[in-house]
């Protein structure tokens, strides 16, 4: 489950990335790395 949750948050994450090519927002690229470590330390 763990697996699958930081899987799908790293996706999220790299969703997010492509919206930065729309809208450069702090607040977007704070959620990005957020989403980016915790997807990858709950996949590992």
């Amino acid at each position: 489950m763990r697996k699958l949750v930081g899987y799908t948050m790293f996706w999220i994450a790299v969703g997010m990335v492509a919206e930065l090519f729309i809208s450069n927002i702090l607040i977007s690229m704070l959620l990005i790395l957020f989403f980016l470590l915790l997807g990858y330390n709950l996949f590992l």
